[in-house]
């Protein structure tokens, strides 16, 4: 038999260990949320320990996460230019890796182009051959 894990957001573990926080018993908010109070005893040590970002999941977010805490981010307060700053330096940094992309198609292409010209000097073969025998 298998176990299934039910996977909370950052803000519902934050919520529960604030319940917690506030006086409410482990095991009233673990079964009210559905998981093992010891997985909520273990985010309310993370959360002593490391505040709120202990408490989010492990990995690289997802994308409709990373989203929502950039909104979020913008909710919250966050200076509107160092937001500003922040995303032009992502895009910046997107663009740097098109161009690298772009840099090695282009490189590619002319080693390709120059492979062509030689075959299809004096002597050598205009086309490929065709692989139908």
């Amino acid at each position: 038999m298998t176990k299934r894990y039910r996977y909370l957001s950052e803000a519902q573990k934050r919520s529960a260990v604030a319940r917690v926080a506030g006086g409410e018993a482990v095991s009233t908010v673990a079964r009210s949320i559905g998981v093992n109070r010891n997985r909520l005893y273990e985010w309310c040590r993370r959360y002593q320990k490391g505040g709120a970002q202990a408490v989010r999941r492990v990995g690289r977010p997802r994308k409709a996460e990373s989203l929502s805490a950039r909104a979020g981010a913008w909710e919250d307060g966050m200076d509107e230019m160092s937001a500003a700053r922040r995303q032009i330096a992502e895009l910046q940094r997107k663009i740097g890796e098109q161009q690298v992309d772009l840099d090695f198609f282009r490189k590619a292409l002319r080693h390709i182009e120059e492979t062509r010209r030689a075959q299809a000097g004096p002597g050598g073969a205009a086309s490929t051959k065709s692989s139908k025998r």
